[in-house]
């Protein structure tokens, strides 16, 4: 009898031990659970920080090879301005050679008119058109081509500028050239077409960063006002406090 008594409560005392060893190891199970789901969490957002610094960088170096060409550019303007000054002088020398030529001719036609007064007639008679050709020729070269137009830039909606760096992806230097393409309300981005897809990557140096970053759809949420659906699906992006 007390032999069955001790193996009883053995086997109770097993359980309970066992029962508190379970316990514990779900509980730190739990937190490695917990852990590993904050771990990626901070992966995402890790990942989301790379795209926008990646499309940051991208987007300065496109900006200082512009400057790199537009300084390679600027030696020339002047160079063409002092071609142009040497080459102004020409239609006053021209022009001056027509009034040489007729004091010349009308120099050589005084002797011929003493003598004979009805030669004289004939031959200063070809004056007037001399004259009209030369001032002709004169004022040909005062006439300028018109200077071309240049393209005029997209102007910006008159309403108030969204917070364009709550997408996941754009950084100050993508919203100061989405800015400059006119680009400001999340509704202009949530209504792109695939043109117009194609014209900002071409801005910006991306390549299908748009439809991978899902910027339409969460401009689509932001300009519905939908923030608990924008907090939901994009958990890693910009508060509306964001600046």
């Amino acid at each position: 009898m007390s032999t069955f008594f001790y193996m009883l409560l053995a086997f109770i005392v097993g359980v309970l031990v066992g029962w508190f060893i379970w316990g514990r190891l779900r509980s730190e199970l739990d937190g490695l659970r917990g852990e590993l789901n904050r771990t990626k969490s901070e992966r995402d957002m890790l990942r989301a920080e790379t795209h926008r610094l990646s499309g940051e960088l991208d987007a300065s170096r496109r900006t200082r090879a512009d400057l790199e060409r537009e300084l390679r550019e600027a030696p020339s303007a002047p160079a063409k301005a002092s071609a142009d000054k040497a080459a102004s002088p020409a239609p006053a020398a021209a022009k001056s050679s027509p009034a040489k030529s007729s004091a010349a001719k009308s120099a050589s036609t005084k002797p011929a008119a003493a003598r004979k007064p009805a030669a004289a007639k004939t031959a200063a008679a070809p004056k007037p058109a001399a004259k009209s050709a030369a001032s002709k020729t004169s004022a040909a070269p005062k006439k300028a081509a018109p200077a071309p137009k240049k393209a005029a830039a997209p102007k910006a909606p008159a309403g108030k500028a969204d917070n364009l760096r709550r997408l996941i992806g754009i950084g100050p230097v993508n919203e100061r050239l989405l800015k400059g393409q006119g680009v400001t309300t999340y509704a202009q981005i949530a209504a792109w077409t695939d043109t117009d897809v194609k014209r900002i990557e071409e801005v910006l140096n991306f390549d299908g960063r748009i439809a991978r970053e899902k910027w339409i759809e969460q401009a689509k949420l932001l300009a519905a006002g939908d923030e608990a659906e924008f907090a939901r699906r994009f958990p890693t992006a910009g508060t509306a406090s964001n600046s």
